[in-house]
């Protein structure tokens, strides 16, 4: 109950906050600190919210809905916490917190750039719609209330625990991370809107670029740290499956980065005016529909991890938001098209601004591809396969690629096409060697060649425009750092993606295989301490061994198996082991008895041994002997088999006479079996000769036998050069890090 007063307290200051703000705009100055007051009211109210959250969840108090519904007892308190967010109530609180904190930030930046009134106007609106829709969907909400079902006043002994796919490190980085992303987003849709408000085109640009790049840092970010995550954890196969929930963040990303090229374009040349602002505008929007997908329940059924139906009021909700952002924003820029008409101007095609305003016409094409097929399932039941993703988004990379490198090859000012084919001869030639040097070794496949140019094209132009930039001064190689990443990224997706190989195998314990030219052996499983299954598996290549250890449990939390992969990283490949199932396998000879009746040349099985009669063994005597009532020693010769190992031994038997065989018993090497020979029949008509082997110690190695006739089912897999993408990822952040910092001091390099 505490917790849903402080959100009504929340929404109301943040209410207040919009109209003081609103009519500071015009003349009433004086109500700038009253609208700061209330947004620093309602900002401690959200603080005071979250903690009340968080206090629940530490302290047990599963009369709490959400606090029952996604936390336990059992779970470590970094998980428990992380539990704040892992539900729908749960992250539009953690969302509004970021989006609250960023508004103290923004207040005081817009303040210093005199245009706080309609910054914070619309950026507190924004706020606003969130702080509405907790009131809908609130974490505070009683298990009774929820639950119709469930008697008032109820007080579980536990939670229902989180998701086990949730139960990892990455949960406590990836969601706040990507969080704090959707919130920044919100401030250049906030500049922009101010700027069109107050009819000024031009200096918004420069004031949310720092903050453009700040949230496509954060989205960057948290989308690769996902794809780290379902890699290395979730048993998905690979980093990227082309999800509707993946999608639904990198829609804005990629529109993000464009936002970031063409603001750079026109702080230059003046140009692309109005291209910025629509794209200012479509990077919040796209992050409220992406919200709108993921939580409406629309891609229930098309997604492993998207959230349920939130019920129809916060559906209609959600609806209104997007349609609202849509109409006051674009609305707002065509109302003052004619004015924004006297911006425009038309570049020459080999100039700077030209292959950036075709670069970010490319990636927007790849946005809307991405942005129709993850918007399927609201016009079928359907998803759309990978498939369709690949195939439209490749000739999209190839595009990309190549204007990678000649954006950086072209200077401001136009350049003949002469010049621009000299500029780039070196690394034209050097993509040419290169690829060719793939095609030797295996790039059959022509558009993937074709790929793989581009991308060395434009690794080798950033490769030297870094180099040159560094010399001038470290801060200036942001944007070439990341573009030599995004060329990375790009060639480990052709080696990972298109040349990765997979097989799936049954592995019978202690029996090597060689898959995908590995040598495996199924060693056993270990329960963990969390009460999961640890599969062991030794593998072998080139002299190298190690160890790989596959988690695989059922889930009481959905009934289902749960899957954990494992893989060992080197540097042009990662050997990748991902658990399907595992069977119970047992001879279908085998026999439970100790005694074998063998012909010869037969092979029976008793328990985990394959005893199989080669010959009779007579050095000791000979059949007359036996006929004429002497003593006499015989031999039967066997082959015994015990997983990989063999073995030949002779069990002897002395006969007094036919009826009265005295036997000696022939161990293995080990002394773990004793073989007796109880009688034979030597050349018995429609038989052949045959004998009697009594087995001992059979009940032994059976007591093991269920353990030793584990299968395990893998689907193994060779990824070639994944180092690449994650080196690739992380040098684009890292170049965007750069970027900011540059930007905000507004510093730029001589050879600009």
């Amino acid at each position: 109950m505490v917790g849903t007063i402080i959100i009504w307290i929340a929404t109301l200051a943040s209410a207040f906050s919009v109209y003081a703000y609103y009519r500071s705009v015009s003349s009433q100055k004086r109500q700038l600190g009253m609208a700061r007051n209330s947004y620093g009211v309602m900002v401690m109210a959200v603080l005071a919210a979250s903690a009340a959250l968080m206090m629940y969840i530490l302290r047990h108090q599963f009369e709490y809905a959400y606090v029952w519904g996604y936390s336990s007892r059992a779970l470590p308190l970094e998980l428990l916490i992380t539990t704040f967010w892992a539900g729908q109530e749960g992250s539009f609180l953690f969302w509004a917190l970021c989006s609250a904190l960023i508004g103290l930030g923004l207040m005081s930046y817009s303040r210093k750039r005199g245009n706080e009134a309609e910054v914070m106007t619309v950026y507190t609106v924004v706020q606003l719609f969130l702080l509405v829709l907790l009131i809908v969907k609130s974490p505070f909400q009683y298990l009774w209330q929820a639950q119709a079902d469930v008697p008032v006043g109820t007080i579980p002994s536990d939670g229902r625990g989180l998701n086990p796919l949730l139960q990892n490190f990455w949960m406590i980085a990836h969601p706040p991370v990507l969080f704090a992303g959707f919130a920044a987003m919100a401030v250049p849709f906030s500049f922009a809107l101010a700027a069109l408000w107050r009819r000024s085109y031009l200096e918004w640009v420069n004031n949310s670029l720092p903050w453009v790049i700040g949230g496509t840092i954060a989205l960057g970010s948290g989308i690769m740290m996902g794809g780290y995550w379902a890699y290395g954890v979730l048993g998905w196969g690979g980093w990227w499956g082309w999800d509707p929930v993946e999608n639904s963040s990198l829609i804005p990303w990629l529109v993000g980065i464009i936002l970031v090229h063409t603001m750079l374009v026109q702080r230059r040349t003046g140009g692309l005016v109005r291209t910025n602002f629509f794209l200012g505008i479509s990077t919040y929007v796209l992050v409220v529909y992406s919200t709108f997908l993921t939580r409406s329940g629309i891609l229930g059924s098309s997604s492993v991890h998207s959230f349920v139906d939130p019920g129809a009021f916060a559906y209609t909700l959600l609806v209104i938001w997007i349609v609202a952002s849509v109409i006051v924003g674009f609305g707002m820029v065509f109302r003052r098209w004619a004015d924004l008409k006297a911006f425009s101007n038309r570049s020459p095609l080999f100039t700077r601004e030209s292959i950036l305003g075709i670069s970010s016409a490319v990636m927007g094409a790849s946005a809307l591809v991405i942005l129709f097929g993850t918007s399927w399932p609201i016009l079928s039941k359907a998803s759309l396969e990978p498939a369709f993703y690949d195939k439209t988004n490749l000739p999209i990379a190839i595009a990309m690629g190549l204007l990678l490198g000649l954006s950086l090859l072209v200077q401001w000012k136009e350049e003949s096409s002469g010049q621009l084919l000299k500029n780039s001869a070196i690394s034209l030639i050097a993509a040419a060697v290169l690829t060719a040097v793939l095609v030797f070794v295996g790039l059959d496949d022509v558009l993937f060649a074709v790929f793989a140019f581009s991308s060395l094209f434009a690794l080798s132009v950033n490769a030297i425009r870094l180099y040159r930039l560094a010399r001038e001064n470290v801060r200036f190689t942001g944007g070439a750092l990341a573009h030599l990443g995004l060329a990375l990224l790009f060639l480990g997706i052709i080696g990972s993606g298109r040349y990765g190989q997979k097989q799936t195998a049954s592995l019978p314990m202690n029996e090597a295989q060689v898959i995908l030219g590995h040598k495996l052996t199924y060693t056993g499983s270990k329960p963990t301490t969390d009460g999961k299954w640890m599969f062991s598996v030794n593998v072998e290549k080139g002299g190298s061994q190690f160890v790989l250890e596959p988690v695989m449990f059922e889930s009481e939390y959905n009934n289902s198996l749960m899957r954990n992969p494992d893989y060992a990283a080197f540097l042009t490949r990662d050997f990748y082991l991902e658990p399907v199932s595992l069977e119970e396998g047992a001879p279908a000879s085998a026999t439970t008895s100790g005694v074998l009746e063998l012909k010869t040349g037969q092979t029976k099985t008793v328990g985990p041994v394959a005893v199989k009669f080669l010959r009779f063994d007579m050095k000791h005597g000979d059949m007359s002997g036996m006929a004429g009532g002497q003593d006499m020693t015989i031999g039967a010769v066997l082959e015994v088999k015990r997983g990989n190992s063999s073995e030949e031994l002779t069990a002897f038997t002395s006969f007094k006479n036919i009826e009265k065989p005295e036997p000696k018993t022939a161990s293995t090497k080990d002394g773990k079996l004793g073989f007796e020979l109880l009688g034979m029949n030597v050349d018995a008509p429609g038989k052949g000769s045959t004998i009697q082997i009594a087995v001992k110690g059979v009940e032994e190695q059976q007591a093991g036998q269920s353990a030793k006739s584990q299968i395990l089912v893998i689907e193994a897999s060779v990824k070639p050069f994944m180092s690449l993408v994650w080196v690739g990822a992380f040098l684009m952040m890292l170049g965007l890090c750069i970027a900011l910092t540059t930007k905000m001091n507004g510093t730029r390099p001589k050879q600009a």
